[in-house]
């Protein structure tokens, strides 16, 4: 399952704070329930658009990279933040005084995994909070972003970001510097999920980010470095009802090119027509790509022996105007997440190997798959 279904589970649970509003000159409308509804082209503005929407009724920062230690052993993490607003914009209002210090609209949920390739372990870790009295939230100044739980956060400057996470099994620090500008999806980042023009998110990702940092793990700090991507995307509509799942693959391959999909599967097996990705040149150049210009082949199956899920475990990617035609392979079996407590769900995201060709040009690559 993909970040919608996991946010529709946090929308009925408690609320928080917002930080400071920040709405981009998109074009917007207000819902049924009075939050806004993403219709049109998103004009997103960097460094500003990196930081929080409110009054959008969902949002997540995702962070995942593969990375390698000085002795090259693999590992693979994710980092992720989710905000829902849970009442609509306007609700203060009706709000009594005097109002309580934990009184709030938003609620916080983080995710967090490395995987130990050379190892054969998943560890993971997860975190709910409300955004009041700085136990989670978004703060902004004219040029950074700061998203933090507890003790994790991103600190998103123009040229830098800065990721720590802590858990019990592990911990991490990263320095990620971004190689290429910010990839817009869809139409100028206006992203449709759906058949009608409100079923929509504004969408982008940073595809190449140079990364450096450790990892703390077994009672060793083991300096590590790698690429990363990051993926910001906020919107108010949930998934059309006869949707069941999103599958979501970003790959960065060896001739500098990048790819993003998402597929949307419906009930009966097939895919919904607003299934799409984009193709990012070398040149940081991107093209969107519809549904009917590439085909995702499920090749393998693995079942998890611990919530007894059957997952698509490798793939085959082939993407017809560009010649392009890959492989998929996780790089661990078991990378499944057991988020029960902070969004109701268990899911498959993991770190993968990619090998193929391009126009006949032999690349690989690495990515992650959820």
């Amino acid at each position: 399952m993909k970040r919608y279904l996991k946010i529709i589970i946090i929308l009925s649970l408690c609320s928080l704070i917002p930080a400071t509003q920040i709405i981009s000159p998109s074009s917007f409308a207000m819902d049924e329930d009075k939050y806004l509804s993403i219709i049109g082209p998103c004009h997103l503005v960097f460094p500003r658009d990196h930081g929080l929407h409110a009054g959008y009724r969902t949002e997540w920062w995702y962070y995942t990279g593969n990375l390698l230690s000085d002795s090259g052993e693999q590992y693979g993490y994710q980092l992720t933040f989710f905000r829902s607003q849970i009442s609509a914009p306007d609700a203060e209002k009706n709000w009594p005084e005097p109002r309580s210090a934990w009184r709030t609209k938003q609620v916080y949920a983080g995710h967090t995994a490395v995987s130990d390739i050379s190892g054969n372990r998943h560890l993971q870790s997860e975190l709910i909070a409300r955004g009041a009295l700085g136990i989670a939230g978004v703060s902004q100044t004219a040029d950074d972003t700061s998203i933090f739980i507890k003790d994790w956060s991103a600190q998103i400057s123009a040229d830098r970001h800065v990721l720590k996470a802590a858990t019990d099994d592990f911990s991490f620090e990263l320095n990620l510097l971004p190689a290429k500008p910010p990839v817009l999806h869809g139409q100028s980042g206006y992203s449709r999920k759906g058949s009608t023009p409100e079923r929509s998110s504004c969408y982008y990702s940073l595809t190449r980010l140079r990364s450096e940092g450790w990892i703390t793990y077994e009672g060793s700090t083991i300096p590590v470095k790698g690429t990363s991507w990051m993926d910001h995307e906020f919107s108010s509509a949930p998934l059309e009802p006869d949707l069941v799942g999103w599958d979501w693959f970003s790959l960065q391959l060896s001739d500098q090119s990048e790819i993003m999909l998402y597929l949307l599967r419906k009930q009966n097996g097939e895919l919904h027509p607003a299934s799409s990705g984009t193709f990012i040149e070398p040149s940081a150049r991107s093209r969107h790509l519809k549904i009917n210009e590439f085909k995702v082949e499920v090749l393998d199956r693995w079942k998890s022996p611990k919530s007894m899920a059957v997952y698509p475990a490798r793939w085959r990617v082939m993407i017809y105007p560009l010649s392009v035609e890959l492989t998929i392979t996780p790089k661990l079996s078991d990378q499944e997440m057991q988020t029960r407590a902070s969004t109701g769900v268990v899911y498959w995201e993991g770190s993968v190997s990619a090998t193929g060709s391009i126009a006949t040009q032999p690349v690989k690559g690495e990515g992650f798959v959820e």
